[in-house]
């Protein structure tokens, strides 16, 4: 325990040190939010993979859809590789690189506001970051106060304050300069982390055919190509992790700031293999809990004979890592969610502070002034999410399913077809956007699934512009 209490103290301190000489580098607005549009290939490739990844997926994500899904979970992470990795770098990230800098916007509010000519959607879709992504940030801390919970025995609670003092400091004082530095650190950790999982998870199940057996023994679908739940429930898992990514503001965010085309080419497939190896190795190793715990062996994952899904990884990391090496597996989820809750944060902060008062109350304010009001609500919106996350509101895939499609329904219709399509319009753009997070809130609030909701939402969202789009402009050519 004295071991891994140094080994996080070091690493504290290593972050810490990352975010003074940020501070140093950082001046403007510019630098703090996109690190002056200059980030390389490399570093964008591990800080997309590292926002993209968190303790959402091992925490979350691993335990419930490995516990409910077996094997047939890894069509979510091949979902992820192919098309939220593979298909946002090709075919979307040299796209916004052409626009963004064409159009000299910094933000997807901005965007909108200018590729459709309404001050509206740039009001709507800031409005939407601010309350759809402050209870995503909580859940990321969730997961990381359930971690330490479990490797170091400290109350939730308290848990969960330093993570947030830890974050609030070393975000507001280097921003996005700082976050790509470490981000590199982080990544190489997250691979050697994974790595360490992979081999301890087959060592202690008798390798992947002892693993298959075992879990056919319990329930022989847990082996099938579809899961218990049916094909349904994971297509809905599959298309909101993957297709959401298009129309996230912290992923989308990364492709403002890189440097160049070239770098976008270079960092797909540094991108890629981050991807499949932290998704795969995830998602694998979720699908093996039912053979590790039970209520017996694990009470503090279990309530009443009943899983609770967000205690299942963090128990069974315990069960499966040797003690030598269980604080390689602590660093891993916690460099995996430092990054993404410094994505988070650093958007959330932008739609306040760059597109609400900035494009609406003070227009002519300083950078300088700017910069600040961006540290001072990055620290507001850790204080934040560490209160939502406090209240402990629901489970973390629940959390974090409706948070993503409700962004995926705001953003997907009308910046999708607003980068590939001239005729999209402004109408289109609007009704596709309120559309989508009508439906994705009104499924949600009678009953279905945040996957379920946010899939259909999202689907609403890609439908509904060009259908508009193409009635008003036949209308207005008859």
């Amino acid at each position: 325990m004295l071991i891994k209490g140094i080994i996080i103290a070091l690493y504290a301190a290593m972050i810490i040190i990352t975010g003074f000489f940020g501070l140093r580098k950082t001046k403007t607005f510019n630098d703090f939010f996109l690190a002056g549009g200059k980030v390389g290939p490399w570093m964008t490739a591990f800080t997309y993979g590292t926002a993209y990844f968190s303790a959402v997926l091992f925490i979350g994500f691993a335990g419930k859809i490995g516990w409910s899904f077996g094997y047939s979970g890894l069509w979510v992470a091949a979902g992820n590789v192919i098309v939220g990795v593979i298909g946002v770098w090709l075919f979307l990230g040299p796209k916004v690189k052409e626009i963004t800098s064409e159009l000299k916007v910094q933000t997807m509010a901005e965007f909108l506001e200018k590729r459709y000519q309404s001050q509206f959607l740039k009001f709507f879709s800031s409005a939407s970051i601010f309350i759809f992504l402050v209870p995503y940030t909580a859940a990321v801390f969730m997961g990381l106060s359930y971690l330490f919970r479990s490797n170091f025995g400290i109350d939730y609670t308290v848990a969960l304050g330093f993570m947030g003092l830890f974050t609030a400091v070393y975000l507001v004082m280097g921003g996005y300069r700082s976050m790509t530095m470490i981000d590199v650190i982080f990544g190489m950790i997250m691979c050697a982390g994974v790595i360490i999982l992979l081999f301890s998870t087959l060592n202690a199940g008798g390798g992947v055919s002892g693993i298959t057996q075992q879990l056919s023994a319990i329930e022989p679908e847990l082996t099938e190509w579809v899961g218990p739940p049916g094909f349904w429930p994971l297509f809905c898992l599959v298309f909101l992790t993957s297709v959401a990514p298009f129309g996230m503001p912290q992923l989308v965010q990364k492709f403002y700031a890189i440097k160049d085309k070239r770098a976008i080419r270079i960092g797909l497939t540094g991108s890629a293999i981050f991807a499949v190896l932290v998704t795969g190795v995830a998602y694998f190793t979720g699908s093996t809990a039912r053979i590790f715990l039970s209520p017996e062996s694990s009470p503090d994952a279990f309530l009443q004979g009943k899983p609770i899904f967000d205690a299942i990884m963090p128990e069974f990391l315990v069960w499966v890592i040797p003690e030598s090496l269980s604080i390689l597996i602590l660093l891993l989820i916690l460099a995996a969610s430092m990054s993404t809750l410094a994505a988070l944060v650093l958007v959330s902060s932008s739609a306040v502070a760059k597109d609400l008062y900035a494009g609406f109350i003070n227009p002519s304010v300083s950078d300088r002034n700017l910069t600040l009001l961006m540290r001072i609500c990055s620290a507001f919106f850790v204080i934040l999410s560490v209160i939502l996350a406090y209240f402990k509101p629901t489970s973390i895939v629940t959390v974090l399913g409706i948070s993503w499609g409700a962004m995926g329904a705001v953003f997907l219709g009308p910046f999708i077809w607003g980068i590939f399509w001239k005729k999209a319009t402004t109408l289109g753009a609007i009704t596709s956007s309120l559309g989508g997070l009508a439906v994705c809130l009104i499924l949600y609030a009678s009953g279905h699934s945040s996957p379920e909701s946010g899939t259909i939402g999202m689907m609403v969202s890609l439908g509904v512009n060009p259908v508009v789009s193409m009635v008003q402009n036949v209308v207005i050519k008859g």
